[in-house]
Formats: structure tokens, C-alpha cells, sequence
């Protein structure tokens, strides 16, 4: 399977990653394989199988690279380094022209612009959490919300925040927010996108996001 972006460069990236520490094949949602997707912009499940390749290797110009590259990870860095200033001199603009891409899976780890703090891959799990509370538990001191806190790094109260926005978004409620709340608006989004899927589906997509932090 092709992409439109995929250059066969790029092999360097995906040996670079494969070999950081922990070795091997990294999770879909962990950090550097989402960083390297965004520096890319090819979705993270591509990457994600081009890593999976590197474990049983099917064609002889990839054999080459990584017998070259596997065992200097020194002289891979250097060559990646080259690759990443080559790739600034360029004009982005015209170098994606003409080619559809799918940039709605760039936007889930992009920072929201009314709160950069918050990314909205982020609100998702938040999502799941507020279908574990009850509305009296949605305050900082919750166990469910500290913990998330130290997982993501981000305060108890702005977690709050995003839970009354989510109850604002739930018709089962008569829950009034402030009108000033500028999280209304994308936690909305992800209701409506998230909202409605089933407790179990939406607890296993948020368990996976959650890697992002690991």
C-alpha cells in the first residue's frame, strides 16, 4: 500500500524510530510516532506498518538500509539530521499541491488555539472519563481526576472544566454553562463525534490515546 507523501528517504526516519529505546515497533498512539507523523503528515497507522515491516524485512533495497543503518545508530543520526535540513530548504506549499491528503487526524494532536494546553485527542479521554463520574464527583479533588492530571500534565481544574463543558453537551441534562467558556465549542465536537459510540468502544479508544503519554 502506498501514500502520496511516503518518499523511500523516509526509511531512515522509521529505522531511527524503530531502534529507539525501547527497541521494536512502537505503539500507534505513542508520542514519537505521532511527532514523526506530523513532521510528514502521513498518518500515524501508515508509519505504524511501515514500522511492523522492519520486523520481517520483504524487500532487498530495505535489507540494504537497515544492514547500513541498524548497527551505527550514530552515522543514521547524522544522515537523518542532513534529511530533516534538506526538508526545510524546501517550499511546503508547493510541495504538497495537488496532493489530497487527510489532515483531520492532524488536527486531534495539534493544540486547541482557544486552550494550547489541551489537544483534542486529549478531550477524548476526558470523554471517557465523564461517563465514569457522576456530576457531584466532577471536582479536582476526585481521585479519577488526579490521576489523569498526573498522566497528562495538565491541571485538576481545567480537566473540570472540559467535564462541564461535556455535561452541557449531554441532552440528557439541564446543565447551564458559562457562556464564556471558550472549551464549549470543541469539547462539543468531540461529543458528537465521540458521544454516542458504546461505553466499551469509547473506554478501549481512550485506553490507546492514553499511550500518547507513556
Amino acid at each position: 500500500m502506498s501514500h502520496p507523501l511516503w518518499q523511500e528517504e523516509y526509511w531512515l526516519y522509521i529505522i531511527q524510530l524503530f531502534l529507539k529505546k525501547p527497541e521494536g515497533v512502537k505503539h500507534l498512539y505513542s508520542r514519537p510516532l505521532v511527532d514523526l507523523s506530523l513532521e510528514l503528515h502521513i498518518e500515524p497507522a501508515y508509519l505504524h506498518a511501515q514500522l511492523r515491516r522492519l520486523r520481517h524485512i520483504d524487500s532487498p533495497k530495505l535489507r540494504r538500509l537497515w544492514d547500513k543503518y541498524s548497527m551505527r545508530p550514530k552515522q543514521l543520526d547524522k544522515k537523518v539530521d542532513i534529511l530533516r535540513r534538506m526538508r526545510g530548504f524546501g517550499n511546503a506549499e508547493a510541495f504538497y499541491k495537488d496532493v489530497e491528503v487527510d489532515v483531520d487526524w492532524e488536527r486531534m494532536y495539534k493544540p486547541l488555539p482557544s486552550e494550547p494546553r489541551l489537544k483534542p485527542f486529549m478531550l477524548v479521554i476526558i470523554l471517557d472519563l465523564y461517563f465514569r463520574l457522576t456530576p457531584n464527583t466532577m471536582v479536582d479533588e476526585t481521585p479519577e481526576i488526579i490521576e489523569l492530571a498526573k498522566l497528562t500534565h495538565i491541571p485538576t481544574q481545567l480537566i473540570v472544566d472540559v467535564l462541564q463543558c461535556f455535561l452541557a453537551c449531554d441532552p440528557y441534562l439541564n446543565f447551564v454553562p458559562n457562556m464564556d467558556n471558550n472549551l464549549l465549542a470543541p469539547c462539543g465536537a468531540i461529543w458528537n463525534e465521540y458521544g454516542s459510540l458504546q461505553p466499551q468502544q469509547l473506554e478501549g479508544i481512550a485506553a490507546q490515546m492514553k499511550f500518547y503519554f507513556n
